[in-house]
């Protein structure tokens, strides 16, 4: 009896530290999250003035309570046309940053694609966030309803 019940607590003890091993990878994957894609900027999307273009963005969420250092990772669109590169960046605790479409000057708040064309299609598209290894960390996708799509 008592080796039944020393095995049965060795399974379970086994068994809490496989969960307690894996809780902190799904955590790190989702602790920067897309929370915010608008992808259609409200009127016509003619003439392409850089204004416009920065009124499309993705809006990026650190959950937890640590900086997150973002170098190699890339935001890129559905087909992989349009990729962003992070460089050495990183995202404080709690905090919140945007990725513009158009150009203008880096911040802790804001980042710049750079582009002089739209990247995000109105028609429907997928945001996703990838990390160093190309490992996708998060998705947003959208449909043509709105000019925004909170994920």
């Amino acid at each position: 009896m008592i080796k039944r019940l020393l095995a049965a607590v060795s399974a379970v003890g086994v068994a809490f530290a496989g969960l307690v091993v894996m809780a902190p990878a799904a955590d790190a994957a989702s602790r920067v999250q897309i929370t915010k894609v608008y992808f259609d900027v409200p009127g016509s999307d003619t003439p392409r003035t850089n204004t416009k273009l920065n009124q499309e963005w993705v809006r990026l969420h650190n959950s937890s309570g640590t900086k997150i250092w973002m170098t190699g990772w890339t935001l890129r669109d559905k087909g992989s046309t349009h990729v962003f590169h992070f460089g050495a960046h990183s995202i404080g605790p709690r905090a919140t940053i945007y990725v513009h479409t158009g150009k203008g000057s880096t911040t802790s708040r804001h980042r710049y694609w750079g582009y002089s064309n739209y990247v995000w299609n109105n028609t429907g598209d997928t945001a996703y966030l990838r990390n160093s290894n190309n490992t996708t960390l998060d998705t947003c996708k959208f449909t043509s309803a709105g000019y925004y799509k909170i994920c």
